[in-house]
């Protein structure tokens, strides 16, 4: 990956496009969003793959993340909630659970920051009538 210095921050580009990055959200995104989003995508993702694998029958998922960072030691991400709400017919509650632990089990962004950053996930399930 190729960075390059910019007035208010750096810019980088992939496949997808450009990315702004930036301690100023006027000019880019800032650096603990990225690492939320990264840590919050990686999750959902491997969670999805696990219960579309398992044709757990969900009609939409919401997550949300509750970041606790310290202003003391350098404004660091101390600890990062994610909460699932999935919405569908007949959820199975314990499954959920124990898809969602596999899912953090293999998620590749949970696992670089296990020793640094709490991350606790919680599910909330809604039961849709048809």
């Amino acid at each position: 990956m190729d960075f390059y210095l910019k007035e208010n921050g750096v810019r980088t580009s992939f496949e997808f496009g450009q990315l702004n990055i930036s301690g100023d959200e006027t000019y880019g995104f800032r650096p603990y969003q990225l690492m939320v989003s990264s840590i919050v995508g990686c999750s959902v993702g491997v969670y999805r793959k696990i219960l579309d694998k398992q044709r757990v029958d969900y009609e939409d998922m919401k997550v949300t993340a509750d970041v606790k960072r310290n202003p003391d030691q350098a404004n660091r991400i101390e600890e990062i909630h994610i909460h699932y709400v999935i919405k569908g017919h007949h959820l199975n509650q314990d499954k959920l659970q124990k898809n969602l632990e596999v899912a953090r089990n293999n998620c590749s962004m949970v696992q670089s920051v296990k020793d640094s950053i709490k991350v606790e996930e919680t599910i909330e399930c809604l039961e849709l009538s048809r």
